[in-house]
């Protein structure tokens, strides 16, 4: 596996709430949402119009991510998209442009819709 423990603290990578991330897409400002959860996980629940890209085929679809406006990227909890957000700094993405998740989709069910199923 390509991520290894290195990947979680190589960057400071910016957090997001999910108060301001909802507040970011009411207002309509150009984001890409990149969800590195699995299939499974994404079944359950997903936000509108996030690009799913599991976190093992980052590596294999680094071409499919924008790298001219600013990236959001979740998981369940905010451990593995930290990790793909250290990853896209070390493939030359540039580190003011990522932003993860505070608390992933989990914080954002529990903060901003509480109608979405956890799991």
């Amino acid at each position: 596996m390509i991520f290894s423990e290195d990947y979680f603290m190589t960057a400071e990578i910016k957090a997001i709430t999910p108060k301001m991330l909802a507040e970011r897409i009411r207002q309509q400002d150009k984001l890409f949402l990149l969800d590195v959860r699995e299939a499974n996980e994404v079944a359950i629940c997903t936000l509108p119009g996030a690009v799913h890209i599991p976190m093992n085929l980052i590596p294999l679809y680094l071409d499919q991510i924008p790298d001219d406006v600013d990236i959001v990227i979740y998981c369940h909890h905010g451990m593995r998209s930290l990790s793909v957000a250290n990853y896209l700094v070390d493939n030359g993405f540039e580190q003011d442009d990522l932003y993860n998740l505070t608390g992933g989709i989990d914080a954002w069910a529990l903060e901003v819709d509480p109608a979405m199923l956890r799991y």
